[in-house]
């Protein structure tokens, strides 16, 4: 059986981070995924839905420390649910997303609606040459076997 989410989406508003007793940090935050469909008079419409999302230790001070509103972000986790009681004692059920890995998402300058895939803002991207199309350099300075 699976149990997984992956969300690309903005952060509705900065990670609310809280350290608990016994030292582990929790972090939660929202992210809106936006949707467009026409609708029956073939007039575009979008639609945002919002996920809450929680982060454990490190992910959570890495969430801290990386994640403000506004951001784009890659999530992947599962989905969970729980019950807890309010503060009058009414069950209450709510439904997050359980994350085990996030990654920012840059903006391309030229299309506001665009994102950059899997380029993280805190990695550079690396090529990659198959080792049929790849030439030697010009100098080899370096003695990396790679």
């Amino acid at each position: 059986m699976i149990n997984k989410v992956i969300l690309i989406g903005n952060l509705g508003r900065d990670p609310e981070v809280r350290r608990l007793e016994s030292g582990a940090v929790v972090a939660k935050f929202s992210v809106a995924t936006n949707e467009s469909y026409k609708d029956k008079d073939d007039q575009w419409q979008q639609r945002t839905e919002w996920h809450d999302v929680v982060v454990w230790r490190n992910l959570a001070e890495r969430a801290e420390r990386d994640l403000k509103k506004g951001k784009m972000v890659y999530i992947e986790g599962k989905l969970t649910h729980r019950k807890y009681q309010d503060k009058e004692g009414n069950d209450r059920y709510i439904t997050e997303v359980l994350a085990n890995t996030f990654r920012l998402l840059e903006r391309r300058e030229n299309s506001a609606n665009s994102y950059s895939g899997n380029m993280p803002t805190e990695e550079p991207a690396a090529t990659v040459k198959s080792p049929e199309t790849s030439t030697p350099a010009a100098s080899d300075d370096d003695d990396l076997p790679f």
